[in-house]
């Protein structure tokens, strides 16, 4: 079926009216105020526009998020946080330029995508374009699509704007990058990254829990995953992550430890992130991950990093 013959029978004008706080926005924690209407941008150099920079199947998450057969992911242009190191600094510098897809466009990717099999919809740094999100999902919802919805964030996330995620998104997957503050101002540009995230993490959980529900197929419908990535000479960042996460919220959450981190052509010459982590590195907190109890989650190959090197300049930018 041509999406275009279904969308002839909807008027979109209804659903953009999930925009209108990008006149006075404050969908992030930095909380700009801009009138992203008016040009006048904030931190993330956003307009009220649908600035995405891709949408393709992604077969590289974890298992339970990609799947057999990959995830649909919608990956949102510019960023919140502005860490040195992103692997998708192509598209999350606020100093890109910008991308606009058309509406139609958007829907007409997301379902010819999701009508070749593929169950779960990602939404990739989202939190600066959470209404744009909510319009794309009602207007899928209004022609009678519904996949797993995954909400993939930094975790530098607004309580209150979760809250008003909660029915609507399935499965939490936010990173937890930092317990030492001032590595978060150091790297990411945000002063009070830990309290920020674990916040938002435990409204998470609250709507969550910690059980993920899965589909027979292995594939996550519903649930809370908790992803850290650990930095070269930060193994005592990582320590901290993982025991506040099992002291605040609980060891039985789901874990996914990635040993992925490799330097961008941006930190190569870098003193601390130039470099690949090691398998002592890595395995000091694989030891202390199973100390605290997790048992639940994902460790990753030391040879991963070569697998996650996307390219955003290519139609299909991980292939």
């Amino acid at each position: 079926m041509d999406v275009m013959d279904v969308l002839k029978d909807i008027d979109p004008i209804p659903f953009l009216s999930a925009l209108d706080g990008l006149h006075d926005c404050s969908c992030c924690p930095r909380a700009c105020h801009a009138d992203r209407f008016s040009g006048k941008t904030g931190y993330c150099n956003c307009d009220a526009y649908f600035n995405i920079s891709s949408i393709c199947i992604h077969r590289g998450e974890e298992p339970a998020i990609s799947g057999p057969d990959g995830i649909c992911n919608v990956f949102f242009g510019h960023c919140n946080l502005q860490c040195i190191y992103c692997q998708n600094y192509q598209i999350s510098d606020n100093l890109a330029n910008g991308y606009h897809y058309t509406l139609r466009g958007i829907i007409n990717d997301i379902v010819s995508i999701l009508d070749r099999g593929v169950p779960a919809l990602g939404f990739v740094s989202p939190t600066h374009q959470l209404p744009q999100m909510k319009v794309i999902i009602d207007i899928l919802r209004a022609l009678d699509r519904k996949p797993i919805i995954v909400y993939n964030t930094n975790g530098y996330d607004k309580v209150e704007e979760l809250r008003k995620l909660e029915g609507v998104v399935d499965v939490y997957l936010p990173d937890f990058k930092y317990i030492d503050a001032h590595l978060g101002k150091l790297y990411s540009g945000v002063n009070n990254y830990p309290e920020v995230a674990l916040e938002a993490i435990r409204e998470m959980y609250r709507q969550k829990g910690s059980t993920v529900v899965y589909r027979r197929d292995g594939m996550a419908e519903s649930g809370l995953i908790i992803r850290h990535l650990v930095l070269p000479g930060h193994v005592e960042n990582s320590t901290g992550v993982l025991e506040c996460i099992a002291r605040e919220l609980s060891p039985s959450v789901t874990i996914s430890l990635m040993s992925q981190y490799y330097p961008t052509c941006r930190v190569k010459d870098h003193p601390v992130l130039g470099r690949r982590i090691t398998l002592a590195e890595y395995s000091q907190l694989v030891r202390r991950m199973e100390a605290l109890g997790f048992y639940k989650g994902w460790i990753q190959d030391m040879e991963s990093a070569s697998l996650f090197e996307p390219d955003f300049e290519r139609e299909e930018p991980f292939d």
